[in-house]
């Protein structure tokens, strides 16, 4: 047997044969006390039980990394629908969409168990959970032809599994087995069940959160923080995933291979404008009368295109909308601020002039004539427009931007006048019903587009981008979202099987010597999930082309 070198970390080169498993080289625990529950493999995550044939070099991850927050939580996934199926095999989990820290879930129990109040239910879940975690049992990935895989998961009833994999057609199917309990692979998972000590199952509505640990707080499990506002907007959109008979990637693949995508995508576009309408009429109706509307959401959301929708519906209400950029109001590299590591900080909210942007707004709203402000970015110098801007009486201003909810940006603008809307891509569509479809991938694959599409930026510089702006979203957009007056859900059921081609292309230029890799691996390998749709089944005034192009409204 030959043998392979092998670098860790930190750590001079050693050869080894090939085929031993990544965690007979490193550590159980690292000097800080958390447990090691996976390997960046030549920029690859993998789980301990991976062997190496190759070259490699080894970095041990844990819960403070972001790619072995992921590996935990999908691990939890797992050992949550693990306990289900022991507790019942009658019983239908779905993992629906992240709530604070945790992941929101519901089971549709049988008639049987469905009669004791939901406490005790997710007491004796927590309690199935904990005692497959105290076992220590081990988790293992296992290969099956293509035919004992579909026959597998027919014989164990999990219906929207074969249904993913009627729509492929690899020679072999890589599974998960722990015990009897069997499942598609599609993430890496913890090697076994004993690292899986942290989790909680919190009773919430109709169903109960899995809450986890923090990414900046590994050793414990975050405090539950209910958020009623996006758990409503969530149980709204997945009750048009219900109208739309699309849940599952599976049930969105069936439509488009038998050529029922028009009618998603006619009915998904219909319940956009349907909101967009309820929320131009609620701004109309609003007493006081509402002069300034603000638009705010994290990257890649639609913010641009839902506020250039918004103003056609204000105006069939009789307004005249006037758009106000927040980017004309940037201070210029000269005076903006920087982060921790002395680099200019465009995300941070004194990065924009506050005390200009307030006089021209006040002087707007009193009617009297303003020179607004005009960014030139080759040059990242603001100055004033020659020509003047007046409010009439039917006028109201509309502003979108990052900051937009946070009152700091228009503090001395009275709030009775103010209407706050907060948009994002709060996708309810999942891979199976274990295993769920991240908002936060969903923006990523979009602004990986838009980025190519517009901006001239590979997907390697969007990727190293990514979790600078993801910090900047938890500090200066996240806490704000509850103090808006709407949310408007930009998520369309279809978008990935659209973005599929482009994506998986940009996503492929990313090589192996990047730290950015793995996520493009991925990226890659959730997007294999879905079949295609050509671009041209997408409306001209979709959200979505604000991604691909080809849009009819002007950007």
């Amino acid at each position: 047997m030959r043998d392979v070198t092998i670098t860790i970390e930190g750590q001079p080169a050693v050869t080894t044969p090939a085929g031993t498993r990544v965690r007979e080289l490193l550590p159980a625990k690292l000097p800080n006390g958390l447990d090691v529950i996976a390997a960046r493999v030549n920029n690859d995550v993998v789980s301990l039980s991976y062997p190496l044939t190759v070259n490699s070099a080894i970095a041990p991850l844990t819960l403070a990394a972001s790619h072995g927050w992921r590996v935990y939580r999908w691990s939890l996934g797992f050992l949550l629908a693990m306990a289900v199926r022991n507790i019942s095999t009658a019983a239908q989990l779905r993992v629906r969409n992240s709530l604070g820290n945790g992941l929101f879930c519901s089971i549709d129990w049988p008639d049987a168990e469905a009669v004791a109040p939901l406490a005790a239910r997710v007491a004796r879940l927590e309690q199935a959970m904990r005692e497959l975690v105290a076992r220590d049992l081990p988790v293992e990935q296992e290969w099956e032809s293509y035919e004992d895989a579909l026959r597998l998961f027919e014989q164990t009833g999990q219906a929207d599994t074969v249904n993913l994999l009627r729509h492929r057609n690899p020679p072999r199917v890589a599974t998960i087995r722990c015990g009897t309990f069997r499942d598609l692979a599609h993430e890496p998972l913890v090697y076994r069940t004993g690292l899986l000590q942290l989790f909680r199952l919190t009773p919430y509505e109709t169903g109960f959160v899995l809450d986890m640990p923090a990414l900046d707080a590994p050793d414990r499990v975050a405090p539950f923080e209910p958020q009623p506002h996006l758990f409503h907007v969530y149980q709204e959109h997945a009750a048009w995933g219900r109208i739309l008979g699309v849940t599952t990637v599976g049930q969105l693949n069936e439509a488009v291979a038998n050529r029922q995508a028009d009618d998603i995508i006619q009915t998904a576009e219909a319940l956009h404008e349907k909101k967009l309408a309820a929320i131009a009429t609620a701004i109309a109706d609003r007493k006081p009368t509402v002069r300034l509307v603000l638009v705010a959401g994290p990257s890649s959301s639609g913010k641009t295109t839902f506020a250039k929708r918004l103003m056609s519906h204000l105006r069939v209400n009789g307004l005249r909308p006037v758009v106000v950029s927040t980017d004309d109001y940037f201070v210029g590299d000269e005076h903006n601020p920087r982060d921790e590591q002395g680099y200019l900080d465009y995300e941070h909210i004194e990065s924009m002039d506050l005390p200009r942007l307030n006089r021209d707004l006040l002087d707007l709203l009193e009617g009297r004539e303003v020179h607004l402000r005009n960014f030139d970015f080759p040059t990242k110098t603001g100055r004033d427009r020659a020509e003047t801007s007046r409010l009439g009486p039917q006028d109201v201003i509309i502003m979108e931007g990052n900051h937009c909810l946070n009152p700091q940006l228009t503090s001395q603008v009275p709030r009775a006048v103010k209407f706050l809307i907060y948009v994002s891509a709060l996708t309810q569509l999942s891979v199976d019903h274990y295993n769920r479809i991240s908002t936060t991938d969903n923006r990523l694959i979009r602004r990986l587009v838009r980025d190519d599409q517009f901006r001239g930026h590979s997907a390697l510089r969007t990727l190293e981008r990514w979790p600078s702006v993801r910090r900047g979203e938890k500090r200066w957009i996240f806490p704000y979202q509850h103090l808006a007056d709407a949310i408007f859900n930009s998520a369309l059921d279809y978008e990935l099987a659209v973005l599929k081609p482009f994506a998986v292309t940009l996503l492929n230029q990313v090589k192996p010597d990047h730290l950015e890799y793995a996520e493009a691996r991925r990226l890659t390998g959730f997007l294999h999930n879905f079949l295609s749709l050509p671009s041209i089944t997408v409306p001209g005034d979709s959200i979505l082309r604000e991604y691909i192009g080809g849009s009819l409204l002007k950007y």
